[in-house]
């Protein structure tokens, strides 16, 4: 008898689901034709993958009884050493503490436990059990998939919340047919739009008191440098990983080589080829992006810096060294989370007279879409800039295409013809 996944599973009969605030990401769960597939739901830590679980249990238990729908979460602290034989043992408990087996599974960070994919394989081939299944790692993301579940798992990405996501959470809304010609509207859009992009989009974040927004994102990325990244792939040099973190954070554009050289003048040597895994391993975790620069060769997109996104801005506020907010930084971040959900194949683009446009879209091997981004438009020489950049590109490239993305349009000054001005607005 396995005592804690008794107790888990007692706790579990009689435990009251939380309060849900309705996301626009749901789960399938009607019943599956042909192939028993299992669901894996996928994302960083805390953007509300567990919630997203609790939403589908909800409805499901309209229908059915408590003891068919069971959920039990890897991540309880009572789980003092995860093992195979906690999975080998679970549906024998579920039968021994229900009497039947159950026809919905929900199983929370799943990827804790060794050679959990083999197992989930082994009950959707022997089972008629729906699985859900979630990871703060992407090895259960459909390109790292455990090989015994290619073809058997659907991939669901849960990211922070989108504007409309967070209008919602605030129990609020703006008319947003209104910005252009009433200033209180306007006012408002620009308040709230200001506290998303400074304290990001995590669900709890969103909610939680203005004064505590910090120390709950410090908490968070405490909790991911130790248990996504350290533990999970043994790393020994904590100093090391979470100085490193830190350059990130406070870096627009990366290379080996310069990371490299800023942790030796702080006195911590670490070779490229660690730092190199650092950097997979931060990625894996969901924390960071990295955009390559466009260039038919391969040599060349290694050979020159990448830019760096995080997952949420809320953490290049919390945790960056610097004293006052990059507005434009933090807006470009949000921004790319938004293409890359929406295009496949991105890169930033950069010719050698230095003329930068922040996203390229490429479809079928050729550039479809420019996307510049510029917070304020204001400054005349910034906006001669970005613009003339974007028109250059656009000509080098062979795309008509051309879009500039800002806070607002402007009104007192005209742009190019062949650009189409987006407001923040609009693109959210």
């Amino acid at each position: 008898m396995n005592t804690i996944l008794r107790t888990l599973l007692y706790e579990w009969n009689d435990r009251t689901l939380p309060l849900i605030i309705g996301r626009d990401t749901h789960l399938d769960t009607s019943p599956q034709q042909g192939t028993n597939n299992a669901t894996a739901i996928t994302g960083f830590r805390r953007v509300g993958k567990t919630y997203l679980l609790y939403e589908a249990i909800e409805k499901l238990l309209e229908t059915y009884p408590r003891d068919e729908v069971v959920y039990f979460n890897f991540e309880d602290e009572r789980i003092i050493a995860p093992s195979t034989d906690l999975l080998t043992d679970l549906i024998p408990e579920i039968q021994a503490v229900y009497g039947k087996k159950p026809k919905y599974l929900f199983l929370d960070e799943l990827q804790l436990i060794p050679n959990w994919s083999k197992w989930v394989r082994r009950i959707l081939d022997t089972e008629s059990i729906q699985i859900f299944v979630t990871g703060s790692s992407s090895k259960m993301g459909s390109s790292e998939l455990p090989t015994e579940l290619r073809g058997r798992a659907w991939e669901v990405k849960v990211n922070p919340l989108t504007f409309a996501e967070f209008l919602r959470f605030k129990k609020t809304t703006v008319d947003f047919e209104k910005l252009a010609f009433v200033k209180d509207e306007m006012a408002r859009f620009r308040f709230l739009f200001d506290e998303y992009l400074t304290f990001g989009a995590l669900p709890a974040v969103v909610l939680t008191t203005r004064e505590k927004k910090q120390e709950l994102l410090q908490s968070y990325f405490q909790t991911v440098v130790q248990r996504d990244i350290a533990e999970r792939h043994k790393i020994n040099n904590d100093t090391a990983l979470r100085t490193l973190l830190k350059l990130l954070l406070n870096s627009s554009y990366i290379t080996i080589s310069k990371l490299a050289n800023s942790l030796k003048s702080m006195s911590i040597p670490v070779g490229k080829s660690t730092i190199d895994n650092y950097l997979s391993y931060i990625e894996s975790s969901y924390f960071m992006n990295e955009l390559y620069i466009y260039s038919p060769a391969v040599i060349n997109q290694l050979q020159y810096p990448r830019k760096v996104y995080f997952i949420d801005t809320g953490f290049m506020t919390a945790l960056s060294t610097k004293f006052s907010k990059n507005m434009g930084r933090l807006f470009e971040n949000i921004v790319f989370h938004k293409l890359a959900r929406e295009n496949e194949i991105m890169y930033y683009y950069k010719d050698d007279k230095g003329n930068e446009v922040d996203f390229a879209i490429l479809e079928e091997g050729k550039t479809t879409a420019l996307y510049q981004v510029c917070f304020d438009l204001t400054d005349e020489e910034t906006r001669s800039r970005e613009v003339r950049s974007l028109i250059k590109a656009g000509k080098t490239l062979s795309c008509s295409n051309l879009n500039l993305i800002s806070l607002e349009k402007p009104d007192t000054f005209k742009l190019p013809q062949e650009v189409t001005i987006i407001s923040a607005a609009e693109f959210l």
